[in-house]
């Protein structure tokens, strides 16, 4: 019987996407023979899968798909960068993105839809894959963005694979314009957002909830300074505009895509690419999903992990 190192595990959990454990079992279970320690993975039932439903799955990927004048995009989370790096994982979530198109942005519809080839849907085959794997993991959250009259871009950061990684954008412009100039304007757009996280494209889409918060905290500053009543409110109401706005308003971001020179705001730039693409040209709406925001994450040493387990054996 070969020994079951930590080198073993982990090189069996690089390998399957499973989890640390699982592995550790797996190898127990197979002598330590690598490939039967595979099957024995491949073999398991649904039935560890609710083992896994309370574990934080913070990692996975993002996925984006266009088609034609439509766009969507998912996050799919795992518990490890392990799993998001496994060809099933991957291929599962550029599939999702695909039928995430259909849902029309209703994670419970896109849950229902059938899975390609499988008679069991989303929901169904993921709980599958949980099992399969050996790791918590989930479809999260769904948007899809559609333009009527230009074009929809896309853009993924920390690429993984074609349309799969750790933040992904959607951005819809309404134009008459010249379609290639339209989709590259997008794309340096869809950059720009993932770049500099933007809250809406313009004031008045902001969450009102928001603004007051920040105005509060404006108030409080100014009330510290001294000033007058009415000459506090006007510095409160002008720090918003010029600091505030710029700093998480789209069109009065500074412009840091491609070619910006450090100075343009992006609705400078909008009106730039008219010239160009011989319309006036609009951004109706953007998605820009970051992996794993709002999930509070557990800091783990994975080293530290798989030597306490093989301590265990």
């Amino acid at each position: 019987m070969a020994e079951v190192t930590a080198s073993l595990v982990k090189a069996l959990r690089e390998k399957t996407g499973a989890g640390m454990m699982d592995c550790k079992t797996a190898l127990t279970e197979s002598q330590g023979d690598m490939e039967r320690a595979v099957d024995w993975l491949r073999k398991k039932g649904l039935s560890r899968a609710s083992q896994k439903a309370d574990r934080v799955a913070a990692e996975g990927l993002i996925g984006v798909a266009v088609q034609g004048k439509t766009g969507a995009i998912v996050e799919v989370n795992s518990e490890t960068d392990f799993v998001a790096r496994n060809d099933r994982f991957q291929d599962m979530v550029r599939t999702v993105a695909g039928l995430a198109l259909e849902a029309g942005g209703d994670l419970k519809k896109l849950l229902a839809i059938t899975y390609p080839g499988k008679a069991m849907t989303v929901e169904a085959y993921v709980k599958e894959l949980v099992a399969t794997i050996g790791e918590n993991m989930g479809v999260r959250r769904t948007a899809r963005v559609s333009s009527g009259d230009g074009v929809v871009a896309e853009y993924i950061h920390n690429k993984a694979a074609d349309g799969l990684g750790k933040v992904g954008v959607l951005v819809a412009l309404e134009s008459k314009g010249k379609a290639a100039e339209l989709a590259a304007l997008g794309r340096q757009l869809a950059m720009h957002i993932a770049a500099a996280s933007p809250a809406a494209v313009s004031a008045d889409e902001l969450d009102p909830a928001l603004i007051e918060r920040e105005r509060a905290v404006y108030t409080e500053q100014a009330k510290a300074s001294g000033k007058p009543p009415e000459i506090a409110a006007k510095m409160v109401e002008g720090r918003l505009r010029k600091e505030f706005y710029q700093q998480v308003v789209l069109l009065q971001q500074t412009f840091l895509g491609p070619g910006g020179d450090g100075k343009a705001t992006v609705e400078q730039v909008l009106k730039a690419a008219e010239k160009e693409a011989g319309a006036p040209v609009k951004v109706t709406r953007f998605v820009r999903y970051a992996l794993g925001e709002g999930i509070d994450k557990k800091d783990t040493d994975f080293a530290a992990e798989v030597a306490a387990a093989a301590a265990k054996r």
